[in-house]
Parts: structure tokens; sequence; C-alpha cells
């Protein structure tokens, strides 16, 4: 079985560990404030603008990647329909 923890149960620890310890606290303590700061200034900012302009471009660029995607699948199903007549033939 194992040792039962209590009031006068005791561990050593090494200076050197609780330094580790110290440090890497106030590591993560650090981190979290510059994020809450970042997040802070974030809110603050004004929203960006995005022109009509812009918006058609990024549509029409939207657009014809799905029609260039859809292309490209319908030269695959043909590329298999070839491959799969020859594999019959060799049957």
């Amino acid at each position: 079985m194992g040792k039962e923890l209590n009031e006068d149960t005791g561990f050593q620890v090494s200076v050197k560990t609780l330094i580790a310890i110290g440090f890497s606290m106030a590591t993560i303590i650090g981190m979290w404030f510059a994020l809450q700061a970042d997040i802070a200034e974030a809110k603050e900012l004004p929203k960006p603008d995005i022109t009509r302009m812009e918006f058609n471009m990024k549509d029409i660029n939207v657009r014809q990647s799905i029609s260039n995607t859809e292309k490209a699948v319908e030269e695959l199903k043909i590329d298999i329909r070839r491959m799969e007549d020859k594999i019959d033939k060799l049957r």
C-alpha cells in the first residue's frame, strides 16, 4: 500500500527546483498580462473598412476557384472512366 498523506508528511525539494518553478510561474503570469493587454488594444482598434469593390473582387475570385475546381473534378471523372474501361478490357 502507498503512504498516507497528512500534516506530518514531508518531502524534499531542492533550491534549484524551487527557482525553476518560480521562474516558470513568473513567465506564465507575464504572458497572461501581455495577452490581456493585446486583447484590450485590439478591442480599441477601428474595424477595417472593406469596400464594395474589394468584396466584389473577392467574391469573383471565390466563384472562379469553385468553377475551376468543378472543371478539374469533371476532368478527373473522365480520366477515371477511361482507366476503368482499360481495366475492363484487360480482364
